[in-house]
């Protein structure tokens, strides 16, 4: 099986299409290495999907004929992120939206900027 189809149907990815485009924007890797869309798997594999603080690994137990369940997915996969960087994504999720209560969405806007060069100058 592709692994774009494979991360697709564990439902890792909403569509098959956001799975080809993280594969071509190395953020898919398997056993370590960055792949394509069209990488054979096979079971015991290791794939890692980058979530922008880290990588979160999953080990493949078997192939799914088609997309399954969501019930059905930890028979297909385990995922052996650590503890630890699943507190990351947490504290991370928890920063932006506190920001986002803020008001602060992503960059600074250029009047963002002015009135921090004010604050500091």
């Amino acid at each position: 099986m592709r692994i774009d189809k494979y991360i697709w149907a564990i439902r890792i990815f909403k569509t098959r299409s956001m799975a080809t485009n993280a594969c071509n924007s190395d953020k898919v890797k398997l056993n370590g290495e960055l792949v394509k869309p069209s990488k054979l798997i096979k079971q015991n594999d290791i794939i890692s999907i980058k979530v922008v603080p880290i990588w979160k690994s999953f080990k493949i137990i078997d192939l799914p004929k088609s997309r399954i369940g969501p019930k059905l997915v930890s028979d297909y996969t385990i995922e052996t992120t650590t503890k630890t960087d699943i507190a990351i994504i947490e504290q991370h999720e928890i920063m932006k939206r506190q920001n986002r209560s803020l008001g602060i969405i992503g960059r600074p806007t250029k009047k963002d900027r002015r009135n921090l060069r004010k604050l500091f100058d």
